[in-house]
């Protein structure tokens, strides 16, 4: 199987994400992203031999902290990375395919010098809850009735990346 991991094209792919966004995440539609916020993201489709698998949101420079009253405005945080979003469609869990893109997550942020990883996720989502671990996530804190449809506290997990500086690496 081929992956590749290829940017979205905002607007244009702005239909494809919602309809991808609402097959993800089915089960809870109070959950799904509307076009606004779709477009306040940087968004990138994961494919599989052509075809699309999963899909991720993020916002840079950006802390989460609309849970905790910030007028639902996340305020700005050099060198962080909020996933805002991160999806496998549901027919292509189990397969590996949700470690490979954190993977990628992990990655982009190293590749592009962030310091600092930020998402949040149901607490009933144990499955994400455990891969976030399995990468290094701590968890920093859990809000009640941050969810409405059905209400559900959210968990807050941060990843502290330690990027390398390439001059002083030369210089050894």
């Amino acid at each position: 199987m081929q992956t590749e991991f290829l940017r979205a094209e905002l607007p244009r792919d702005l239909r494809s994400l919602v309809i991808f966004d609402h097959k993800a995440f089915r089960q809870y539609p109070a959950d799904w992203f509307d076009r606004e916020m779709w477009l306040d993201c940087e968004a990138w489709w994961m494919l599989m031999d052509g075809k699309r698998a999963g899909c991720c949101a993020f916002q840079k420079h950006v802390d989460f902290r609309e849970d905790i009253g910030q007028n639902g405005q996340n305020p700005h945080l050099d060198g962080s990375l909020y996933i805002v979003s991160t999806g496998i469609l549901p027919q292509l869990r189990g397969l590996g395919l949700g470690r490979l893109l954190k993977a990628w997550q992990v990655s982009y942020a190293i590749h592009h010098g962030f310091t600092r990883i930020v998402t949040n996720t149901r607490k009933s989502n144990r499955a994400m809850i455990h891969l976030n671990r399995s990468f290094g996530f701590k968890m920093t804190r859990t809000t009640p009735d941050y969810y409405r449809q059905p209400p559900e506290s959210t968990v807050v997990m941060e990843l502290l990346l330690r990027v390398r500086n390439p001059i002083a690496t030369r210089l050894k």
